[in-house]
């Protein structure tokens, strides 16, 4: 098949394209780059180095014998997205290419707007080009089980069925987020799944839970292949982040009473999902979500297991949660479909040393232990103008 990665210089895009590429898929990436600019702006940096974009294709070469092409440029520009994607005629497109953070959204009325433009004017110009030039190219695009919160009923893989007055209906799940970015999620959603009835194109939409782990059966090959890993309080997800404090011997940070329950995966997991999205396509006119994770853990259970993991004398402090979310609720997913299709699980107790600790360990002399501390706080309103506010719309 012919894969467009968008987004495909980030965190997961980068390792999601070496993978397809690993199993004999012809992938492309496109990526603006901003990711990198949101580390110059935090004052913020990758634990594990990463190289350039030319660099890692380079060593993919090298290693492998299997080329990937790039293309530098942005989706809110509906001309660079039509050319883009005609240029390459791709099968399917795998779309990561938005900006990723709940906190990075909430940080004032600039970030928030950037994050809502930047994902939901991104991904409509990516379904208006595939309408116009081939509406058999299948949309995989990242979700998020954030888009769901935290129901007090079971969450189901997207759609529910409902009976209210003696009647019945099919509908789409619904959405109670908890920030900026987790609704323009459900904004792409609900596009994604309005250009299918109305179109008649086929899209499949991960609502992904935490991704951890850095490594992949692809990155390990070449250090110039690396991915990131973010452990800071905007960008660094609750895992990374506990991991690195534990081998710096930091205090392990638990917002709040630390019963918020999440849905998450290993890295390796992600990808391989991604693979068994695009190789079972959704059909014409299909908008079809799939919860992508393969277990549950509350805050308090990961920074237990940390500290046993760790078994080098890692405290736990609870301090106050600098978000707006219940502390203790009830969470019980389904996500089936990927099981379904052949999925097979790495557990985070059985891989918690090998896929995290042994990696921080090796470079926890990169670490700032300044970026640990939340600095975004849910309730406030922070000053919606000044020169970086400016710079980061630009």
């Amino acid at each position: 098949m012919r894969v467009l990665v968008l987004g495909g210089d980030g965190y997961l895009g980068w390792p999601t394209a070496l993978h397809l590429s690993a199993v004999g898929h012809h992938v492309m990436v496109v990526d603006n780059f901003a990711r990198r600019g949101y580390d110059d702006e935090l004052g913020a940096t990758s634990l594990v180095p990463i190289a350039p974009l030319d660099r890692r294709i380079d060593a993919w070469r090298a290693v492998s014998g299997r080329t990937i092409e790039s293309c530098a440029g942005d989706l809110v520009d509906p001309v660079f997205t039509h050319n883009a994607i005609e240029r390459f005629g791709p099968d399917a497109i795998v779309h990561f290419a938005e900006q990723r953070s709940a906190p990075y959204s909430m940080i004032d009325q600039a970030h928030a707007v950037y994050t809502q433009t930047n994902n939901v004017v991104g991904t409509l110009n990516v379904l208006y080009a595939i309408a116009e030039l081939n509406p058999a190219i299948h949309l995989i695009k990242l979700g998020s089980m954030g888009e769901y919160g935290t129901p007090n009923i079971d969450i189901e893989e997207g759609w529910l069925e409902v009976h209210h007055n003696g009647r019945r209906d099919r509908m789409l799940y619904p959405k109670r987020p908890g920030s900026f970015y987790h609704l323009s999620k459900v904004h792409d959603s609900h596009n994604i799944e309005f250009a299918c009835r109305t179109w008649g194109l086929a899209a499949t939409d991960l609502n992904q839970g935490i991704v951890y782990g850095q490594e992949t059966e692809e990155t390990r090959r070449h250090r110039d292949l690396s991915t990131r890993f973010d452990y800071d309080a905007v960008f660094g997800t609750v895992l990374n982040r506990m991991v690195v404090q534990a081998v710096c011997g930091h205090p392990l940070t638990v917002y709040g009473t630390g019963g918020q329950t999440r849905g998450m995966l290993d890295i390796r997991d992600t990808v391989e999902c991604i693979r068994l999205a695009c190789e079972h396509p959704a059909g014409p006119g299909e908008f079809r979500v799939f919860n992508q994770f393969t277990e549950e853990f509350s805050i308090r259970s990961i920074a237990s297991m940390i500290q046993r993991a760790a078994g080098d004398g890692a405290s736990v402090v609870m301090i106050d949660d600098p978000r707006v979310e219940a502390e203790e609720h009830y969470y019980h997913a389904a996500h089936s479909a990927l099981l379904d299709l052949g999925l097979q699980p790495h557990y985070l107790e059985d891989t918690l040393v090998e896929s995290l600790l042994s990696i921080a360990r090796r470079h926890r002399h990169h670490a700032d232990a300044s970026l640990f501390v939340p600095s975004v706080q849910w309730r406030a309103t922070a000053s919606p103008v000044g020169p970086r506010a400016h710079t980061l719309v630009a």
